[in-house]
């Protein structure tokens, strides 16, 4: 089976599921907490599903991560005013 049609019958199976889920709400109601979840958990399935769809549509290229260039200078001071010394604290206050 190619990635399309294993993608195709993963929908199908979505489909399905929110159906059932649909039955489900008219029987037991849609305000419970476990009921919004399931609905929740399905909508997150279709989805991932449709990422994945449109990742699997794609052309197949690498991507190369962005780089970020950090410069070699000294950040500004002014950033560190009103700032605490991780595991020191403040700089006008001391240790207990």
């Amino acid at each position: 089976m190619s990635v399309q049609d294993d993608l195709t019958t993963m929908q199908r199976c979505l489909d399905d599921l929110s159906r059932s889920v649909g039955r489900l709400e008219k029987q037991l109601g849609s305000g419970g907490l476990d009921m919004r979840r399931v609905r929740a958990d399905a909508d997150h399935l279709r989805e991932s599903v449709a990422l994945l769809r449109e990742t699997a549509s794609s052309p197949s290229t690498p991507r190369k991560p962005e780089l970020v260039t950090i410069p070699d200078t000294p950040y500004d001071p002014s950033l560190w005013i009103d700032t605490d010394d991780e595991g020191l604290g403040a700089r006008d206050r001391h240790a207990p």
